[in-house]
């Protein structure tokens, strides 16, 4: 029997890449709150508006005439996908503005796929493993840590409760987003789920996007805008597909870790969000959480 084919090595390096790019994303948001009064919700709407004329572009160039080629149900599931991208994009936002780059990333990034597994059994009649059971106990106990640390990030304790509420709406967010994606994906490329997806949270979010224009955006936040919208959103998202075209579930497992380290590392460097003991032990929980839910999934 011949043995199991080894991704190449530039397709890890690609995956990795975006799943770094994406890391860089709250870190990119906090820097543009500090240049001018602007709220999430623009922040979320620029960033989809942005990002999925290039994606839908790339879907056509792929699949043509197909990239719209939604009836039935498929309609109310590509519907869900777009309201799940405006939530996310929401409550990830706002939970970066509450409690800081750090918490806001690991939560949402480490607890969206702990989400997935509990939804999965429950929606699509996936068994809820004993090593899944067990990563969701460690992610719980993980986030609980990462909770009870307010003084070694400079906030508060009510600001962390809320910016972790936050980052979980997100994190829920994502994982209703997993898991319309996964009922599409047989029938659709991914260029044109995400493109969608993108596209039609960037008009959920239109209306009060509209009402939150700043009065004012500094040269620097419209380059941070654009930045959000173009570089780890688009961009990031045709070097993850590039990437997976030769890689398998070994990548899966470091796109999850890039990411959420990526954003931890930068915070501490950029902002000196020091998580501290408990804090660290949190997000190594986590982390532990998500190698042992992706060795369980593959």
């Amino acid at each position: 029997m011949n043995a199991p084919s080894v991704p190449a090595l530039g397709s890890v390096l690609l995956v990795a890449i975006a799943a770094a790019l994406w890391g860089t994303v709250g870190v990119a948001s906090k820097l543009l709150y500090g240049t001018a009064e602007i709220s999430p919700v623009f922040v979320g709407f620029v960033r989809l508006a942005l990002a999925a004329p290039l994606l839908l572009i790339l879907s056509l160039a792929t699949v043509g005439r197909r990239t719209f080629a939604f009836a039935g149900r498929e309609l109310g599931a590509i519907l869900m996908i777009g309201v799940s991208m405006a939530l996310y994009q929401l409550f990830y936002f706002t939970a970066v503005a509450t409690t800081g780059v750090a918490i806001a990333t690991l939560v949402t990034i480490c607890t969206a796929p702990l989400m997935v597994a509990l939804l999965a059994g429950g929606f699509l009649g996936e068994r809820l493993t004993a090593p899944i059971i067990g990563a969701l106990a460690i992610g719980i106990a993980g986030t609980a840590m990462l909770v009870g640390v307010p003084s070694d990030v400079g906030v508060t304790q009510a600001a962390v409760l809320a910016g972790t509420a936050w980052a979980l709406g997100s994190a829920a967010s994502f994982a209703v987003f997993t898991l319309f994606s996964r009922v599409l994906a047989p029938r659709h490329h991914p260029f044109t789920l995400i493109g969608i997806g993108l596209g039609a949270g960037a008009l959920m979010l239109l209306p009060v996007a509209l009402l939150t224009i700043p009065a004012s955006v500094s040269t620097d936040g419209m380059w941070l805008l654009l930045y959000i919208g173009l570089v780890p959103t688009g961009f990031a998202y045709i070097v993850f597909f590039a990437g997976m075209k030769r890689a398998g579930a070994t990548v899966a497992s470091i796109a999850a870790l890039t990411e959420p380290l990526t954003a931890t590392l930068l915070a501490w460097l950029m902002f000196d969000e020091r998580l501290g003991a408990l804090g660290l032990l949190g997000a190594a929980l986590l982390v532990a959480a998500m190698v042992l839910l992706t060795r369980a999934s593959r």
